[in-house]
């Protein structure tokens, strides 16, 4: 037994912000130089992400004439010492900010999956990029006619995993109760957390991270249709000496990501090793993979891991074009790439993987 998706929604505010676009705003965050400007545009390049999407593009006097400006949230920096908004200041735009995104993407699921709010059993929320107490699992209840008594659970600081996280904890709740029924939901502000001065490991973290959510409706698959995608396995793993490989800090100016170079060469070290043992005990082999959901964290990741398990580029051809089209948004990232697999009739079984803080590899088996 394990857990049926009976709908899946994702969405994302506003317009796309083009990459080129993004890079030139991102100049007003530092003290600039020709060299510098030359390496920002680089790196900008590098990460193969063509548009992202922010909370932030639309505000702002002039945004009509500057989508992505960000004018009226991250001021131009004003010299040494300065470090942008407040954590305060962030949180703030977050509670504003996070509850509409994460709506907009539980009505898409509900709706996927024909089923009335009312009849929910268990809400599991999911963020690493911003807190507040009442939080989106009150608004969700409220906004959508949840039952007063919902099983709430929350998710937090997991990173970029973090729906693969929440996944298991609802597979939980579905085989302990077969009438369970379970929305889950990620939303993440990673826009938020620009971060000011010259650092190029965080001005990586400026370049490609973004904003987004996505939910999903799931309940006990003992009774599904053959072509249900039902999740029937979960697997974990934190990599020997990697605890400073990636890290996701609260800072007084935001959260500060770092991303060590290293991050590829670890998964290149272990991740086929353990995916093996993983997969050999729920009778697979990685060639018997039908398909690959692999968190797109970045280029290097993505080609680290297609490396490690010997897979060709059109086999993460999901994963690259969310990438381009959308960037990092952190743990409903997953969810995106799942959505579109699904809605291709992807070949079964599905592995999905998600990397996070630690550093960690989360894994989901789809048959």
């Amino acid at each position: 037994m394990g857990l049926m998706i009976a709908g899946l929604g994702t969405a994302v505010p506003g317009e796309p912000v083009a990459q080129t676009r993004a890079a030139e705003v991102a100049t007003r965050l530092f003290e600039t130089t020709p060299e510098r400007e030359r390496m920002l545009s680089t790196l900008y390049r590098w990460t193969r992400v063509t548009s992202r999407h922010s909370v932030l593009h639309d505000r702002g006097s002039d945004a009509a004439e500057e989508p992505g400006s960000h004018q009226d949230f991250f001021a131009s920096w004003a010299g040494d010492g300065d470090r942008g908004p407040t954590t305060r200041e962030r949180m703030e735009r977050y509670e504003e900010l996070a509850p509409p995104l994460a709506l907009a993407a539980s009505r898409l699921a509900l709706e996927d999956a024909r089923v009335e709010p009312g009849s929910l059993t268990h809400l599991v929320t999911i963020s690493c990029s911003g807190f507040s107490a009442p939080g989106v699992d009150v608004v969700l209840l409220k906004q959508l006619g949840l039952a007063p008594g919902i099983a709430r659970s929350h998710v937090g600081f997991m990173g970029c995993h973090g729906a693969l996280n929440g996944l298991r904890i609802a597979r939980s709740f579905v085989e302990a109760d077969p009438a369970a029924r379970v929305l889950l939901c990620a939303v993440e502000l990673c826009t938020l957390h620009a971060y000011y001065g010259w650092d190029p490991e965080q001005i990586v973290a400026n370049a490609i991270f973004s904003d987004g959510a996505a939910a999903l409706v799931a309940v006990g698959s003992a009774a599904s249709a053959p072509e249900a995608w039902q999740v029937t396995a979960n697997g974990s793993r934190i990599l020997p000496d990697s605890e400073n490989a990636m890290t996701w800090r609260v800072r007084d100016h935001g959260f500060e990501m770092t991303l060590s170079a290293r991050v590829p060469d670890l998964i290149r070290e272990h991740a086929r090793p353990w995916l093996e043992e993983w997969l050999a005990e729920h009778g697979l082999s990685i060639p018997e993979v039908g398909s690959w959901a692999i968190h797109p964290g970045g280029p290097r990741i993505l080609d680290a891991v297609a490396s490690a398990a010997d897979l060709d580029k059109e086999t993460l051809a999901c994963s690259y074009e969310v990438l381009e089209r959308y960037g990092n948004m952190s743990s409903p990232t997953i969810l995106f790439l799942l959505q579109r697999l699904r809605e291709e009739g992807a070949r079964r079984p599905v592995v999905a993987l998600g990397f996070g803080p630690g550093l960690a590899i989360e894994a989901a088996l789809i048959r």
